[in-house]
């Protein structure tokens, strides 16, 4: 299993589009991908509802874990489109 911290960089947080990205990018993988919140929330990456059911404002840190056969591409993946945005 690997984890990374990572700040969500977005102005209004995870709301449904940077949340379906993300959703795109997890399933891309065969490894389990969760992260946390803050306030201890574990979503799902890979489920759009469960990543809306987190919450998440803009400036929160989360941690992305990933644990399977491609979680060191997953983890990265995944980091590096948080970082730039999620397409916003």
């Amino acid at each position: 299993m690997v984890s990374q911290k990572v700040k969500i960089k977005n102005a209004t947080g995870l709301h449904l589009r940077p949340a379906g990205l993300l959703c795109e990018i997890a399933m891309k993988y065969g490894c389990k991908v969760t992260f946390h919140t803050s306030d201890n929330y574990e979503a799902n990456a890979k489920s759009v509802l469960s990543v809306l059911g987190a919450c998440v404002k803009s400036g929160e840190e989360v941690e992305i874990c990933c644990d399977g056969a491609d979680e060191i591409d997953a983890l990265a993946d995944l980091v590096s489109s948080i970082e730039a945005g999620l397409g916003e």
